[in-house]
Order: C-alpha cells, then structure tokens, then sequence
C-alpha cells in the first residue's frame, strides 16, 4: 500500500453537495436559497460600485506586487478595525493580522487559542455555522455546545443560553456571532450583549466574534453595537472579520483578525508567527481594495449607501415572505421572519419537509432548513410560501 491509500475522504459538504444538485436540476423555476451569497433582484452577485473605483484606482496608482508585512499592510487594520470597533477598544491593547478571508481568521484565531490554553474548551452556539466546530476539531480543542435558539418562538432561548455558559471557566472560548447569527438569524439585543459581557468577564474566559455580516442586519454601526459593548467590559477577545458580504469581495479572501489583550506586542507576534507558518504573506488585492474605500470619504459614502440597499432589499423580503405566509395560513406563526436579520433564517422544517419542497416546488435549502433570504426575489416569494404551505411546515 502506498501512503496516500491511507487516505479516507473528507466528509461531505452538504452545501456543496446542495449547490451541485441545484445546477442539475433542469426546472426553469427553481429557487436556490442554499449558498450563502447575496443576490440581487436578477438573481445576480454584483460588484459594488466603490469596489470597481477602488480597484481602478489601485490599478493606475499601484507601483510594485512586492509583499506586505506577514500581519498584511497595517492600514488595512487600522481602517476595517476603525470599521468594527468604532475606536472603543484602547489601540495599544489591539494586535491584528490579515488574513485569507473571515474563515482565515476564525482559523488563526483557533490556533492562537491552542498555542495559549491547549486545554481550553471552545464554546460554540447551538446551532452554528457548520465550519465553527469543523476547525475547532481541526486544530484539536475541545468543544462544548451553548444553548442558543428556540425553535419554537424562532428566537434566541437567552435563559437556556446563559444556563449552558455558567459552565464555562477562566481560559475557556466563548463564540459569539456579532450579528446576523448563522444560520438562524436571530440575534441578541443589547443588554442580553451587556449580561454575556459580564458573564465572560467573571469567569475569565475569552469572548470570541465571528462578524461576517455587519451592515446586513440594522445598519453598519447597530450591527457592531454588541460587540463594541463586549470589548468594553472584557479584558480579552478575539474578532474574526469578513470583508465577502458586505463589501461583495467574496473571491478575493479578505479578512482580519483582531485579539484584545493585556500584552499587545506579545500578541502580535505570535499571531505573526502563525501567519509565517500556514500562509506567509496575506493576500493583498482585497485589503487594499477595501483600505481605499475606507479611506476615501466619496467611495466610503457611496459604498454605505450601496449596502444600505442591500440590507433594505434583504429586510423587504422578509416582510413580504411573512406577510404571504400569514395570508396563506391565517396565522402569525412565521412571524419570526420579519424579526430575523442578515441573509439566513431557520424555517423549523424538518429534513422531509425540506426535502418535498425540493423534489415537489424544487427550492432548495439546506436540510437543517436554513435558508439565504438573499437568494429570494419579490416574484419567488409566493411561490416559495406555497411551497412552504404545501409541505405542511
């Protein structure tokens, strides 16, 4: 046997493996809600316009491909942190690095956990993004399950949240989604923020947030409300940011890792070190794209307003999807919909459920019944409520 016959294949993925039947399916009214991408009301995924200045810019004005620094160009940091925090956390307790994306960072920042507490836990919400407790078991921590949404009301079960974190002791990872929770969509007012703060703080754990999709939920600075309350009040965290969403980047990888800490230059360097060992030098196109809208009061402006459409159109297709399901049932039962914010939502289909309104209406959706409310337009509403309906969910 040769080594590579040990190998065994990956689990798969089932959103790819979603994606993949959605291209084979030859019904001309399908509707994909499965990809965790936004699209316009053509079904398309436009580039901002900010974006295409940006990078005009940048091309005419570019004089060298030569590397950056292995924590990426540090006005990147400074401006997509600015972004982020909104200047709450003392700089000279911040260290950042650039990274391959959101997920780039989420990784980083696991690693960085393992080389401080190898025998922390990680404590991830139930549910989760599905790559959460994939790179947790990667890096090999451990991982323990938080109480987080309640399927019955489709809102987030706070009092089972904090029971399940009063387990949680000093050097322990708290993850926390900034906003626009996913899969489910709901989302932690601001004193449920101030009570997780507190908790963290009292027992010295360190407070980690995935934020993917600021300015998809309420607008850029609500969005990032929580989190700026959180770094007030504990004395470590770390932020992974997604540049794909909201700056519709999503093929070049932009990404930042910030940790909050007592010794920052420490910090930095091992963050550093770590970058040196997976990837080097981060990729830079994205980060300067978005370091000179940032930058740039017009591009910036422009670039807010874009998105403030995007988050408009998101949450119109909300309204619209529950006001269809209460004519059809007579009911408010689906409510929540309208309440939730960002791209997903957690219908409470059951897997067969979903499955006939796959093999029935063909709209696909993960199995979980999550479903990218991006992925709607204002003529597939209806039909994805009939379908809904229909399926008896």
């Amino acid at each position: 046997m040769t080594t590579f016959d040990a190998l065994r294949p990956g689990k798969p993925d089932s959103i790819l493996a979603l994606m993949a039947a959605f291209r084979e399916d030859p019904r001309e009214n399908k509707i994909d809600l499965g990809v965790g991408v936004y699209k316009d009301a053509s079904g398309n995924t436009p580039v901002m316009r900010a974006v295409k200045a940006a990078e005009r810019r940048i091309v005419e004005e570019q004089t060298t491909k030569v590397y950056t620094g292995l924590a990426g160009d540090p006005a990147f940091g400074e401006a997509l942190s600015g972004l982020v925090l909104g200047g709450r956390a003392p700089r000279e307790r911040l260290s950042m690095v650039a990274t391959p994306g959101g997920t780039g960072a989420v990784r980083q920042g696991m690693e960085l956990m393992r080389l401080a507490r190898p025998d922390c836990t990680v404590w991830l919400s139930d549910p989760t993004w599905p790559n959460h407790p994939a790179i947790v078991d990667h890096v090999g921590l451990k991982r323990r399950s938080y109480r987080y949404f309640d399927a019955d009301t489709g809102a987030v079960d706070f009092a089972g949240m904090m029971e399940s974190l009063g387990e949680v002791v000093a050097g322990d990872a708290v993850v926390l989604h900034g906003c626009c929770h996913n899969p489910t969509g709901a989302n932690l007012a601001l004193d449920q923020w101030r009570a997780v703060a507190e908790l963290i703080a009292e027992r010295g754990a360190v407070a980690f947030v995935d934020i993917a999709y600021q300015g998809f939920g309420d607008g850029l600075d609500a969005d990032a409300a929580g989190l700026r309350l959180l770094v007030d009040r504990v004395p470590e965290a770390l932020i992974a940011v997604s540049c794909s969403k909201n700056f519709g980047i999503y093929r070049e990888r932009t990404g930042l890792l910030i940790a909050l800490s007592a010794n920052a230059k420490v910090t930095q360097g091992a963050l550093a070190s770590l970058n040196r060992l997976n990837y080097s030098f981060p990729p830079d196109h994205g980060a300067r794209v978005v370091q000179t809208i940032l930058g740039d009061d017009a591009l910036r402006a422009d670039w807010a307003g874009e998105l403030e459409e995007v988050r408009g159109s998101m949450l119109g297709l909300r309204e619209q999807l529950a006001r269809e399901l209460r004519d059809r049932i007579g009911s408010d039962r689906f409510g929540f919909l309208a309440e939730h914010r960002g791209m997903f939502s957690l219908l409470g289909a059951t897997p067969e459920q979903v499955e006939t309104m796959r093999r029935e209406h063909g709209v696909y959706m993960v199995g979980d019944s999550r479903m990218n409310i991006a992925g709607l337009n204002a003529t597939t509403v209806p039909r994805l409520a009939e379908a809904i309906v229909a399926a008896g969910v």
